[in-house]
């Protein structure tokens, strides 16, 4: 009878458990995903044809130690047999992302036997030039831009499928007629973003490399507005939290289009997981869906991104409407908080991704904290705009609870830096997340920068993602030559190195870094690359003069 009782008992301890787990936004879901439906912008659309045909030359100077030269125009490849061209390069002189159309004629005697042949896109010479197979990479292969297409009948015109991010397209021939010929007689892409109006010019007198980084910058953004802001054209090709926040800061100094961001923040409230987290990123086809894949920091970076939308726009409708989305985002951390102000970072470590960077071996205790803080500071801003204040009341004891905790716990008073974890690492990644967060003073800031950036073990970035918190920690605490200078020395080397678009990861020692073991598959057109955009033209005294 007692084991009876027992199991009626966990029978219904487990009913009211499942009864119980119910959609947080069910209400507001259907409604925010119909908003986000209505916002999607309509893609303005570019023929762009080939301008030359190039070689490649292996040359250990260049990045990834490959080059690229001009042989011809590329309006030769029409006029002649392919089959005296196969292995051509096109070279389209700038990033496009698009959908490529290629036309076939017979070239002599009519084609027999079907025709196959290999098209390869490349972002840089790299891609064109070296065999993607085998791979070993972390990431799925098919990412690799490789199309083998069969032609039955010819004449014929095909457009690829496969939506392409590129500059360099190399075409060879896997198989044709013996008895016959034919000739390539026309290819094209047509070339898509969301952007509609050019950025303001920079000021006259801006220095000649600050004009480049610039102009790649809006390039990279460019590129990643597409019906979201994408972190990658390339690959990935979705909407994440992250890229969101750093895109739209861009786009605010830039290209306004503020209606791009505001479909964002509502597809990503619309899709976000049913325990009310804000999904780190999403797909929007077949249908809008998130990927089951919740991180710790940018959750909180949505409200981050929600208050710079408003500040720009003024549009205190759509923060009214989502203003749920923020609010239950500042619940994530205080599950982990501790009576003595401290996250326990081993434990959120466990249940949750927190990134930062794709530094490896970066210590994130420290960074935890810090945006932690930032995010409540940046919430309780957002509900001060809208008149929500009382509704996160705790925010600004909190608040002052985590700071003193951080500085007394992580504050190095005679090394003059701010450590993380229980090995006390050194990193800009520590030092940036403190300033911003508020936790460091103007003065202990400053001096911390300085002595990391003078201390030759200091773990250092990994990809323009934590660069820009850098630059911006930086700008805070009045390292204004510094700030410039680290723009101009890390993205202007990409520039140097050939950079049309700027890339995802890039380390100036190490022209293979990748986070997924196969640098062939990195991004070459990254989103979260595009913030020299941001920095140049909203602090013009320091960038543009």
């Amino acid at each position: 009878m007692k084991k009876l009782l027992l199991f009626i008992a966990i029978f219904f301890y487990h009913l009211m458990g499942f009864a119980q787990k119910v959609d947080f936004y069910q209400k507001e879901r259907a409604q925010w995903l119909k908003i986000a439906e209505q916002t999607t912008p309509k893609l303005v659309e570019t023929i762009k044809k080939p301008l030359s045909i190039v070689r490649l030359e292996k040359n250990e100077k260049k990045f990834q130690h490959w080059d690229t030269k001009p042989q011809t125009e590329a309006k030769n490849l029409f006029k002649d047999s392919f089959k005296k061209q196969a292995g051509v390069i096109l070279d389209f002189g700038e990033h496009l992302t698009g959908f490529v159309t290629f036309s076939v004629e017979d070239f002599g005697r009519a084609a027999d036997a079907p025709i196959r042949l290999k098209f390869t896109f490349g972002e840089v010479p790299a891609e064109v030039a070296e065999p993607f197979d085998p791979f070993k990479g972390g990431l799925s292969r098919a990412w690799l831009q490789d199309e083998i297409i069969t032609i039955s009948e010819v004449p014929k015109t095909i457009t690829i499928p496969r939506r392409v991010a590129f500059r360099y397209v190399k075409i060879e021939l896997l198989g044709s007629s013996v008895y016959s010929d034919f000739k390539i007689s026309d290819l094209f892409v047509k070339a898509t973003t969301s952007v509609k109006q050019s950025a303001v010019p920079l000021a006259k007198g801006t220095p000649e490399m600050i004009q480049k980084i610039d102009q790649i910058g809006l390039n990279t953004l460019k590129e990643c507005m597409q019906t979201v802001y994408e972190d990658g054209p390339k690959r990935d090709r979705r909407l994440w939290i992250g890229d969101l926040y750093l895109e739209s800061l861009a786009n605010i100094y830039s290209f306004k289009n503020h209606e791009l961001t505001k479909h964002c923040l509502y597809l990503l409230a619309g899709l976000s997981y049913e325990d009310g987290v804000a999904p780190s990123n999403v797909f929007e086809r077949p249908k809008p869906h998130p990927q089951i894949n919740p991180l710790f920091d940018y959750a909180l970076i949505y409200n981050v991104a929600l208050k710079e939308y408003l500040q720009a726009t003024g549009d205190k409708k759509t923060a009214l409407d989502l203003w749920k989305v923020a609010k239950k985002q500042i619940e994530i951390p205080k599950k982990y908080l501790g009576e003595d102000g401290m996250l326990d970072y081993q434990k959120a470590g466990k249940e949750w991704w927190l990134f930062f960077d794709w530094r490896n071996g970066l210590d994130k205790q420290a960074a935890l904290q810090g945006v932690v803080i930032w995010a409540y500071k940046n919430t309780y801003e957002l509900a001060k705009m809208l008149g929500k204040e009382q509704e996160v009341k705790e925010l600004p004891a909190l608040i002052q609870k985590m700071t003193e905790a951080t500085h007394r716990t992580l504050y190095d008073t005679q090394k003059g830096v701010f450590v993380s974890g229980k090995d006390q690492q050194i990193s800009y990644c520590s030092q940036a997340w403190m300033i911003l967060s508020g936790v460091a003073s103007q003065t202990e800031g400053k001096k911390a920068l300085e002595n990391v950036i003078a201390h030759t073990d200091a773990v250092k970035p990994g990809a323009p993602y934590l660069y820009h918190y850098v630059i911006e920690a930086m700008i805070q605490v009045g390292l204004k030559e510094e700030a410039k200078g680290l723009l101009i020395n890390y993205w202007g080397d990409m520039v140097n190195k050939g950079a049309d678009t700027f890339w995802e990861v890039y380390d100036p020692q190490d022209d293979f870094l990748s986070p997924y073991n196969a640098y062939l598959i990195n991004s070459y057109c990254h989103a979260w690359s595009c913030t020299p955009v941001y920095f140049i033209r909203k602090y013009p005294d320091i960038f543009q003069h």
